[in-house]
């Protein structure tokens, strides 16, 4: 894998934008696989409106959103309602994220995060374009990534260091399961609890290390009115998924 992106080959145009679009997209095209096979993956040809690159042997699509310096908390996404629309039918395509060094081309970071993992509290809605735009009243909306858990955030290329093949196609694996849950709030709870681990900082916690987050998880489900019981009943899902395991007595550890 090459982490500089060719910069002759967007010569010819004029925009910025649509150079970088050009850079990005030879890159990926020239050095991913597909996280879900490992198969080469391919950039579709007529600029389709919700992915740029298929997997021919699984058929996963992927939307590439590439940004300079930092990828940050935000990435800008396209419409709103065909957002959620979606979400709610599992139409929408992975995404990948690539960040690069605007002065010397280099790729910093590049991610993919499965579809699977998004919600609707993951999308923030935009304000609606002024009456004097274009597209006046269109309502965009962005990806809020701060609220994504770490293990739907599958690093190829971090901070320039290039993750093996096998790390990629294991940490796509480990969380596919997430696929069978095809009701929104069933999957809320599971993604709730599994941020929940990722900021104990810790591979191995305890059952009341979990418990602190109570009045985090009653905010966010307040029709719930026994907490620390559909924390315990999440916790078995992950270990029935293996996601986790239990280690002892109110002791769990991340596989």
């Amino acid at each position: 894998m090459h982490l500089c992106l060719n910069s002759f080959i967007a010569d010819g145009y004029s925009s910025n934008s649509q150079k970088m679009r050009v850079l990005t997209e030879q890159w990926v095209d020239e050095n991913i696989f597909c996280p879900n096979c490992g198969n080469a993956i391919v950039n579709y040809e007529n600029n389709r409106p919700v992915a740029d690159f298929y997997c021919s042997k699984c058929k996963e699509d992927y939307e590439l959103k590439s940004k300079k310096d930092k990828i940050g908390n935000k990435i800008v996404d396209g419409a709103y309602s065909t957002m959620i629309e979606g979400l709610q039918s599992d139409t929408n395509p992975n995404f990948f994220f690539l960040n690069y060094d605007k002065t010397s081309f280099d790729v910093i970071n590049f991610i993919v995060i499965p579809k699977h993992f998004f919600i609707p509290e993951n999308i923030e809605k935009r304000k609606p374009l002024s009456q004097t735009a274009r597209r006046a009243g269109w309502v965009g909306c962005n990806i809020l990534l701060n609220t994504i858990p770490n293990s739907g955030k599958i690093f190829y290329v971090q901070n320039k260091q290039i993750q093996s093949r096998e790390h990629i196609l294991e940490s796509w694996n480990k969380t596919k399961f997430l696929k069978e849950s095809t009701n929104i709030d069933a999957k809320g709870w599971l993604l709730d609890i599994i941020n929940c681990i990722d900021k104990t900082k810790k591979t191995d916690f305890t059952l009341q290390d979990i418990y602190r987050f109570e009045n985090f998880l009653k905010t966010k489900h307040p029709e719930n009115n026994n907490i620390q019981a559909k924390i315990r009943q999440q916790l078995q899902i992950l270990r029935d998924k293996n996601f986790l395991k239990f280690t002892s007595r109110g002791k769990y550890e991340l596989v």
